[in-house]
Parts: C-alpha cells; sequence; structure tokens
C-alpha cells in the first residue's frame, strides 16, 4: 500500500519500493480493494523480497509489524509503528491503509522541505 500511495501522490519525490521479508505468491486481495476504494490499483505489483530492491538508499521506512528487519543502509531511517493487518478483515486493512496515507504524504512535505 505504501509504495502504491507513493507511486500515485508523490512520485515527483520518491522512487518507492516495497518489500518483505518473507516471499508471498500475490498482494494480498483485500490491500488491493482497499486502494481501488481510493483510486488506486495496486494489482500490477508484486510482493518482493528485501533482497530484490535497491540497497542504496536515501530512506528506509519499516512498518513496524513486529518483523525483525534486515539491516539496510539508508542516509534516513524511520519507523511508522503501524499493526500488520494480515490475516483480519478487510476493515483492519482500511484503517491501516489510512495510517499509510498519512505517513506517506507527511513524508513526501518533508523530502520536499528539506531539498528546498
Amino acid at each position: 500500500m505504501a509504495e502504491g500511495f507513493a507511486r500515485h501522490i508523490a512520485d515527483d519525490v520518491i522512487d518507492a519500493y516495497s518489500a518483505g521479508s518473507e516471499r508471498y505468491a500475490e498482494v494480498k486481495p483485500f490491500a488491493v480493494e482497499v486502494m481501488k476504494e481510493n483510486g488506486i490499483d495496486v494489482s500490477g505489483q508484486y510482493p518482493k523480497l528485501i533482497s530484490e530492491i535497491p540497497q542504496d538508499l536515501d530512506y528506509v521506512v519499516t512498518m513496524g509489524c513486529g518483523v525483525q528487519c534486515p539491516i539496510i543502509k539508508g542516509a534516513h531511517k524511520e519507523d511508522w509503528g503501524l499493526d500488520d493487518p494480515s490475516g483480519k478483515g478487510i476493515e483492519e486493512f482500511r484503517k491501516t491503509r489510512d495510517l499509510i496515507e498519512i505517513k506517506v504524504k507527511e513524508l513526501a512535505e518533508r523530502i520536499k522541505n528539506s531539498a528546498e
């Protein structure tokens, strides 16, 4: 969801890569559904492992889902402290989506302000 929001609302300042520590066959169907509710199609995205994304990053954001993340080099690191909605109902995915949208907008604004 974070990658979808970043590409949709902040692609002028963020090149987004979303990845995890476990391999999944597809993006969670509820994630696809709740993003469509916001007019963002993430159905073309696919779950990637951390090893599949660039390792030289300016910002590294972790979701805080209780997963031990491998070390990724980055100039700025932050954890958003979100609960993982996996295995829960669509309402939990909506709550997480809304929090991610706010966080992406805030991050984009901070990046824009730091570039000025």
